[in-house]
């Protein structure tokens, strides 16, 4: 049994020029909308009878432009890019095995507890703090592990730093996160920005281009962006190197990317029977630690800097 730290997991939104506003929240139901200035930016959903998982919505750059697809998604703008509607929500950390239970495609249920510390915003930033129960519904309902997560929204630049702490501890004995592509932290590109349905690229830090030369690879980031106007706009997926083990990537042209460090078998030999799927065990009393980054930008520069964006992302989480 190898040992595990706490699991954290960070988003990071930034881009690249200034915009001088204030952050404040509102607030309905179970949704809390974040804004920068009058723009609003994220939209944090923590209950969803279609979708029975924490998740954020249409991230948006500080000047309005939609940088995940459309949620839901709309009939005209994401004609013919409108599957799994409740599985890409826009940005979610989310896993497909936990003791056999399968959060990714809704057929288990992470259920918000309660604000362990409400949203508080002082017009440099927001932070709140949430509870959640991971509990397996098929058969008899039992809370495999809890989460605490604690959100912080600073802006940065032109954009916003937007930070996610998660903590998961056993709650019935110990879990096992199992070996899957749909594992780690997702996002859905809006559609004029992915390859498939808009022109868009994906790029890693290997040098890989497009879902073919970055599947299954192994990066500290890959990135998916395309052009609006004049000016590159995109999300830059990152993965620390203080995580148990290198990340890889389920990057599809269609718009998809997901940083997965659990995936052994799955991202690196699936149809080889040589390798053997590898689960991620947390005994009762331990937690393990994950951290991740979304860095959404706007850049009018020839080629977007995801170097930068990647060391901006080290400095921010170690």
């Amino acid at each position: 049994m190898r040992p595990y730290p706490l699991l954290s997991a960070l988003f990071l939104v930034v881009s690249l020029q200034t915009f001088a506003a204030p952050v404040t929240t509102t607030q309905e139901d179970t949704r809390l909308t974040i804004h920068l200035g009058e723009q609003p930016i994220a939209t944090y959903v923590w209950h969803d009878d279609a979708l029975p998982r924490p998740y954020f919505e249409n991230l948006f750059t500080p000047d309005g432009t939609l940088v995940t697809r459309t949620h839901p998604t709309d009939p005209v703008r994401d004609k013919g890019n409108d599957d799994h509607p409740d599985f890409h929500p826009g940005a979610w950390l989310a896993f497909g095995d936990i003791n056999g239970a399968d959060f990714w495609r809704n057929k288990a249920r992470v259920r918000h507890l309660r604000f362990v510390t409400p949203p508080t915003a002082t017009g440099d930033g927001v932070t709140f703090t949430v509870l959640n129960a991971y509990e397996r519904t098929a058969d008899t309902p039992q809370t495999l592990c809890e989460e605490t997560c604690t959100y912080t929204l600073t802006p940065h630049g032109s954009g916003y730093l937007l930070t996610a702490k998660s903590t998961f501890r056993p709650t019935n004995g110990p879990i096992n996160f199992g070996d899957q592509e749909e594992m780690g932290i997702g996002v859905r590109l809006a559609t004029p920005f992915s390859v498939r349905h808009g022109g868009g690229f994906i790029r890693n830090s290997a040098g890989g281009k497009q879902e073919a030369g970055t599947w299954g690879k192994n990066a500290d980031w890959c990135a998916g962006y395309g052009k609006h106007d004049d000016t590159w706009v995109g999300v830059n997926v990152m993965a620390s190197p203080d995580n148990f083990r290198p990340a890889w990537f389920h990057s599809r042209d269609y718009g998809l990317i997901v940083a997965n460090p659990f995936g052994k078998k799955a991202m690196t030999g699936p149809k080889d029977d040589a390798v053997s799927p590898d689960q991620t065990p947390v005994a009762a009393g331990e937690a393990l630690t994950v951290t991740f980054g979304l860095y959404i930008f706007q850049s009018a520069e020839a080629q977007p800097d995801f170097d930068a964006m990647y060391q901006r992302f080290l400095k921010a989480t170690r």
